[in-house]
């Protein structure tokens, strides 16, 4: 489920729509982005989960990865990608680079471009976009960024090569064709062409050369796994994450003109039941959730549209059954769990508060830098009588993760006052404190 909030990052203003990059989360999506990267992260020695997915609005073509173990997707490449195939051989790539050790190399050269100050408008954009409702975030705008963004991702041609060869290992020893990625480059081969202002982004962080193109192709030739097919679900996968995205991004027109009536495909009937609900059109788009829904009752995702549909069109109390469901179906997804907990919170019922602090803090606990899930849990307790010191706690740790010092201390002493000087949580708000002091020195050192 896609939703934009207009909370811009701190000195950052609104640009053209060309230069504007929306930092969004999505629980299916980010499901499946990392489905079919987990197989590619173990063969370079990584551990999955301490890579990072981001995915960022954006038209372009592009993927790139920045601060370690941060690999960042635009929806462009996603929904322009024809195959599951194409989008792992640019994640194989991108994986490259990560195990080549190509960023510390990068930092090295980057002349008068922070890393720090890049890193944190990426990272610090993304945490923002966790103070959306729902599982997707906050708009984030970078207009005057872009240029040193740009400058910074670019990768030598040599690492360019690098990243290839192990791209290519990397798919072999996961027994993936590489022949999506050779798919991938021909795509970008015609950008070339254009002026740098028109190119895809990729191209101009990504040098693409004969060479490149050459090598691949001569590895897809002589490839074992060249003509081995991507599994039947995961190419459902990638057509539901395609249609998905076109139908939440795009204006509800162009999804019925992409998505016709006549297509019964499952992602076809997804894109326009969040067409229709987008438009709005609830009368439409319930009867198309409820046949889907039907047809796979064991799918989280239906479960959580329907949750979506309710919620945002003033039917909270309706929406918590099939948030619930989407949620006793994947029990430890932290975005589903924040959306049950904010539905729970938003309708202000005495009844719902106890569940609404269970899930929400059951979201945190899976992910601890998600800064809006924070405040509702702090709106949770705050309504409660006598939970006044953990609604300070909540909102000590909202604040430092949006880099609000001042307050993150404030509500830290309150909480330490209020809730005593023992217990876990007392240790984690003398972690609060410290840190809070500390960015505040290092900030008046630069």
């Amino acid at each position: 489920m896609i939703l934009l909030l207009a909370n811009a990052v701190p000195g950052a203003h609104a640009q053209s729509a060309r230069n504007k990059a929306h930092f969004i989360r999505d629980a299916e999506v980010e499901s499946i982005i990392r489905t079919f990267a987990t197989p590619l992260f173990q063969a370079a020695g990584l551990d999955p989960e301490a890579v990072r997915l981001h995915l960022m609005v954006d038209p372009s073509l592009n993927a790139f990865v920045a601060g370690g173990l941060n690999m960042f997707f635009h929806t462009g490449l996603l929904i322009r990608s024809e195959s599951p195939n194409q989008l792992i051989g640019v994640m194989a790539h991108e994986t490259g680079h990560i195990a080549g050790g190509h960023l510390i190399r990068g930092n090295e050269q980057a002349g008068n471009v922070s890393t720090e100050a890049l890193i944190g408008m990426l990272l610090g954009a993304a945490a923002g976009a966790a103070s959306g409702r729902g599982d997707v975030g906050t708009a984030v705008m970078m207009g005057s960024q872009h240029i040193a963004m740009r400058d910074m991702l670019a990768f030598t041609r040599s690492q360019e090569q690098q990243a290839d060869q192990m791209a290519m290992r990397f798919l072999d020893s996961t027994g993936q064709s590489p022949k999506g990625m050779l798919q991938f480059f021909e795509i970008l081969g015609d950008q070339e062409l254009l002026v740098a202002a028109r190119q895809d982004p990729y191209v101009r962080t990504h040098p693409l050369t004969r060479d490149r193109v050459s090598f691949v192709r001569q590895y897809v030739e002589k490839s074992p796994h060249t003509n081995a097919d991507s599994p039947p679900a995961w190419i459902e996968m990638h057509r539901r994450m395609r249609a998905k995205l076109f139908a939440f991004i795009e204006p509800p027109m162009r999804t019925f003109q992409r998505y016709k009536e006549s297509d019964t495909s499952i992602e076809a009937r997804y894109a326009r039941a969040i067409a229709a609900y987008r438009k709005p059109d609830l009368d439409t788009a319930i009867p198309l959730i409820d046949a889907l829904i039907k047809e796979r009752p064991g799918d989280p995702y239906f479960w959580e549209l329907k949750g979506q549909m309710l919620f945002e069109n003033g039917r909270g109390a309706e929406a918590i059954a099939p948030y619930r469901k989407a949620t006793e179906l994947l029990p430890d997804n932290a975005l589903l769990l924040a959306e049950l907990g904010t539905a729970e919170v938003e309708l202000d019922d005495p009844a719902f508060l106890k569940d609404a602090q269970k899930h929400l803090s059951m979201a945190v606990q899976r992910e601890p830098g998600d800064s809006g899930t924070w405040q509702r849990l702090a709106t949770a307790f705050g309504r409660d009588e006598g939970k006044e010191g953990m609604a300070s706690y909540a909102l000590a740790e909202h604040f430092l993760l949006r880099g609000k010092l001042p307050e993150a201390n404030f509500h830290a002493n309150k909480a330490e006052q209020l809730l005593g000087k023992a217990g876990p949580i007392w240790l984690r708000i003398q972690d609060i404190k410290e840190l809070a002091v500390q960015v505040q020195q290092e900030r008046k050192r630069r």
